[in-house]
């Protein structure tokens, strides 16, 4: 093999490990990487990527390349996409090409002070959604915040993701405790779960779900459970809160389940606290600030098109979680047409308020607090749930594959 076909190659493998590392489906990585091959006359890649790795092989070489699992930056995903599309244009050569993925990997995550201001407002917008009052809401907010804050810290500190998020939990938890015995606040599992939201990987359970529909299993199964994982450790941190807030008071508060307050529960307030919890892990995500209207609008239609058939029809929730999957997948496709962006970068955000996060949660909650049954009502809802958004995603996506919406929206 040639220096200039392993310069290629080296290149091709860079921007398919940034965009693996960050958030992109598989389906994007191994198309990015034969892209930019093939433009530069390596006609017989062949590339084979997982969650966590890719491998490449051709005529007279192959490659392999280990990826480790890391948070989501969709910014960068965004710039690579754009990055293969001028490649094809002709305008890098493979030293500009070089630079320029130097440049985007480079590229610096959104501030603290913006990170913690989206922790807070998607805790408090998220506390509204699953039916929590306006005293839960601010407690939510402070405890949110301070998740974050605490999040950062041990990120410096290279503390694992695994126990940062099981440490976060136990934070956030214990400060919802706190409130609550002192007369704050009414409904402490609202409280609770609008407090851990940002802890929730809707990144990788999202992506799993589309690798899953695009027929990438291991992958899919592989990204799915990374997110059970993280589910689980929020839930034993919410555990341990439970338990050291009992050996401090001598009695274990018992978490009850979800209850809507008469306070959030009008179209006028969900709405705007959709729309502000699906902006705010746009944040989260990484997602570049001039699509954070979108994801915003995203996510509010498919909350409002969830509500209204909740509230109107006797379907049942499967079944409304998907026709809503259904409209946030179409919009995202619109939007990602007008925008001329990854698709990615809008149904992630936009999906977040129908992914059943409470639902998971109470069953990883309910195994590690050994109450199987429960678990297994909860755990058969989310399933339900998951394959709802699974196949109003799959379906989207199969009615675009030769970009029949876009036909369809452009003329």
């Amino acid at each position: 093999m040639s220096i200039s076909q392993n310069k290629i190659l080296d290149l091709a493998y860079e921007a398919g490990s940034i965009l693996l590392e960050n958030g992109a489906e598989i389906s994007r990585v191994e198309d990015t990487i034969q892209r930019i091959a093939k433009y530069y006359g390596l006609e017989d890649v062949d590339v084979f990527v997982l969650s966590n790795g890719i491998m490449a092989t051709g005529n007279n070489y192959a490659r392999s390349k280990f990826i480790p699992i890391k948070g989501s930056s969709l910014d960068k995903v965004v710039a690579v996409n754009q990055l293969s599309r001028d490649v094809t244009l002709g305008k890098y050569d493979l030293d500009q090409l070089g630079l320029r993925l130097k440049e985007i990997r480079a590229m610096k995550t959104k501030p603290a002070w913006e990170q913690i201001t989206a922790s807070a407002l998607g805790s408090a917008a998220f506390c509204i959604i699953f039916g929590g009052g306006f005293a839960d809401c601010l407690v939510a907010t402070i405890a949110g915040m301070t998740l974050w804050i605490f999040m950062i810290l041990m990120g410096k500190r290279h503390l694992s993701r695994i126990m940062s998020t099981i440490i976060g939990s136990i934070i956030a938890s214990f400060i919802c405790l706190i409130t609550f015995k002192l007369g704050f606040g009414t409904h402490l599992s609202n409280m609770i779960i609008g407090a851990v939201i940002p802890l929730i990987p809707g990144v990788a359970f999202t992506n799993g779900i589309r690798d899953l529909a695009n027929e990438d299993y291991i992958a899919g199964i592989t990204r799915l459970l990374d997110a059970l994982l993280t589910f689980f450790c929020i839930a034993l941190g919410v555990a341990l809160s439970f338990v050291i807030d009992k050996l401090i008071c001598g009695n274990l508060q018992i978490l009850e389940p979800l209850v809507a307050s008469s306070e959030t529960a009008y179209i006028y307030v969900q709405l705007p606290a959709a729309f502000i919890g699906t902006l705010a892990f746009a944040s989260l995500f990484g997602v570049p600030h001039k699509f954070y209207l979108d994801c915003g609008l995203c996510g509010m239609l498919g909350w409002l098109l969830y509500l209204l058939l909740m509230n109107n029809t006797s379907l049942s929730p499967t079944i409304i979680i998907f026709f809503a999957t259904v409209l946030v997948a179409i919009v995202a496709l619109i939007q990602s047409i007008i925008r001329k962006c990854p698709v990615t970068v809008f149904l992630i955000s936009g999906i977040f308020p129908l992914v059943p996060g409470a639902g998971i949660f109470w069953t990883s909650y309910n195994i590690v607090s050994n109450n199987l049954l429960a678990a297994i009502s909860t755990g058969a809802t989310a399933i339900k749930a998951t394959i709802a958004i699974a196949f109003g995603i799959l379906i989207v996506m199969e009615i675009n594959s030769k970009n029949r919406i876009g036909k369809l929206f452009l003329k």
